[in-house]
């Protein structure tokens, strides 16, 4: 890209591989600060994260022939975790995810575990979960008959039965794929960050962010129950309108679409995931400045 973007006026600097080269700095709404004070005042021990997956959905700009790419995002409903935010098609590693029987295209669990910095058992599992949730919540399948292809449309009423079945775990995602003679595509996803919430968080993750391409022919579907409303937008307009107060948006989410927003187009997103470290986790920290002003610090000095 060739230096430091200045297209993307959100204190978000991108650098030469589509990073965040400076810190970012984020308030911390009251009432967390109030349950951060109650944890340290506490000496309390931090839960264990559980282990997720989300995906950053992308496709082309419409109409075609539009420069720049779209991102898919879904409003959380207020009555689940994290309601009124928009976020990406994700949740936690399912002990399901974690079967072996399953034709899968793409890097081996081994070559996953490398660039996850987690075991072969668990990068698996951790890339089927992200197959998982993007079904589950936007209806989209990145699988096909064979390692070449990926299947076409899945939204009839066949498709649905089977995400429906899917969610009330009736079967596990690996269950559907062997009914349907389909082979993972873990080659159509690519490993682009790992967050970990923080330590004073009841509820804690250790979450892998993966990017994939829109499938073609396929069309997400408002389908998911966690959601009240789905967007394709380009990642400067989602981060706009989070800087005008129109859009909630928690940092992981913000920082990952000022990353990618850094790229020209598609190639260059997956280009510059493939130069990046998603085994290094990124820890938002609080800091409490002079003048009694608490805020999420984003280091990334030892990420990139």
């Amino acid at each position: 890209m060739g230096g430091p973007s200045s297209a993307y006026p959100h204190g978000v600097t991108i650098d030469d591989k589509s990073s965040v080269a400076v810190p970012l700095a984020f308030p911390v709404p009251e009432p967390m600060i109030e349950q951060a004070s109650r944890f340290y005042a506490a000496g309390r021990s931090p839960v264990q994260p559980r282990v997720a997956a989300t995906v950053l959905l992308l496709r082309p700009s419409t109409p075609p022939g539009a420069s720049g790419f779209e991102a898919y995002l879904i409003r959380r409903v207020a009555a689940v975790a994290f309601g009124g935010v928009y976020a990406f098609p994700g949740g936690g590693v399912d002990p399901s995810d974690a079967g072996t029987d399953l034709r899968w295209a793409g890097p081996e669990p081994a070559e996953w575990s490398a660039r996850l910095g987690c075991p072969p058992a668990e990068a698996q599992a951790v890339v089927c979960a992200a197959a998982r949730e993007v079904f589950e919540e936007a209806g989209v399948l990145l699988a096909g008959p064979d390692g070449d292809t990926v299947v076409g449309d899945v939204a009839g009423d066949d498709w649905e039965a089977e995400r429906q079945a899917l969610l009330a775990r009736s079967f596990s995602f690996g269950d559907l794929l062997r009914r349907r003679g389909l082979t993972l595509r873990a080659d159509l996803l690519a490993a682009w960050s790992r967050w970990i919430t923080p330590e004073f968080e009841p509820r804690r993750f250790d979450t892998y962010f993966f990017v994939a391409r829109l499938p073609a022919g396929q069309v997400p579907r408002d389908v998911s129950g966690e959601a009240d409303h789905t967007v394709w937008v380009p990642p400067s307009t989602a981060l706009g309108r989070a800087d005008a107060g129109q859009w909630s948006l928690l940092p992981p989410t913000r920082v990952t679409l000022a990353e990618v927003g850094g790229c020209a187009d598609l190639d260059g997103v997956f280009a510059a995931a493939a130069g990046r470290d998603p085994a290094v986790p990124v820890r938002p920290e609080l800091r409490v400045d002079p003048d009694g002003t608490v805020s999420f610090v984003v280091p990334f000095g030892s990420r990139h």
